[in-house]
């Protein structure tokens, strides 16, 4: 089947400047408490699901938020689009695993996670197939696994044209807190937390983070069983 366009151009936009990027953002953690307490918060949730709780970052980038969970206790392992920028993720983290994959086709059996955290990665895929990548979320998460979302808030996309010098283009879709909440709902997941907060530094527009939850099993009722008094 023939890849989709924005695919190969959100790959090739990042294998450019993967080397900029991580040495741009590989300390990001350090400035941002906001993001460190989410982390913290949707760690801490995981744990309390599962004792060996397998999570995946799905869209690592260069993996600085993997090694951060990795750092708060989860069994944790980077998927992204960008061959390069796995490889950075690899030499920069060794400790954890990492591996090229999409989130239209994510490499784990049904229900393999009870976490997963999409960490500014569904910003590069065009609204009418969003609904396709939160269905795989929902595929790969136990009955009361997490999912943790981060995203610019907005509506206009931005297109960033020759970011570090390099001659890429690529568009950053905005979204609103209240169109990510139905597709996780249209997905069957459940939305647990909402959290916006204002504009930091170079930011230009608010910062969301929504946790949700696969709901467990329910338990369905016998038919039959032992014969009452006649």
């Amino acid at each position: 089947m023939t890849e989709p366009d924005f695919l190969t151009t959100t790959r090739a936009f990042y294998d450019t400047i993967a080397a900029d990027y991580a040495d741009r953002f590989s300390r990001a953690m350090d400035t941002r408490p906001t993001d460190r307490a989410v982390l913290a918060l949707f760690a801490d949730l995981v744990r309390a699901e599962r004792p060996d709780p397998r999570t995946a970052e799905l869209g690592c980038g260069p993996g600085y938020v993997t090694s951060h969970l990795h750092g708060l206790g989860l069994d944790v392992r980077g998927i992204d689009l960008s061959p390069r920028m796995v490889e950075l993720a690899r030499a920069a983290y060794p400790e954890v695993p990492f591996e090229v994959g999409s989130l239209f086709e994510l490499p784990f059996r049904d229900g393999e996670l009870t976490g997963a955290v999409a960490w500014y990665s569904i910003i590069h895929t065009p609204g009418e197939r969003l609904p396709e990548v939160f269905a795989e979320f929902a595929r790969v998460l136990a009955p009361g696994g997490r999912l943790l979302l981060a995203f610019q808030v907005g509506e206009e996309p931005l297109r960033l044209e020759r970011p570090f010098g390099h001659p890429v283009s690529l568009d950053f879709r905005r979204l609103r807190p209240e169109r990510v909440e139905e597709l996780v709902r249209g997905a069957g997941l459940v939305m647990t937390s909402r959290t916006v907060r204002e504009p930091d530094g170079e930011e230009s527009t608010p910062q969301a983070y929504l946790l949700a939850r696969k709901p467990a099993a329910t338990r369905q009722p016998s038919v039959g069983g032992p014969a009452g008094p006649s």
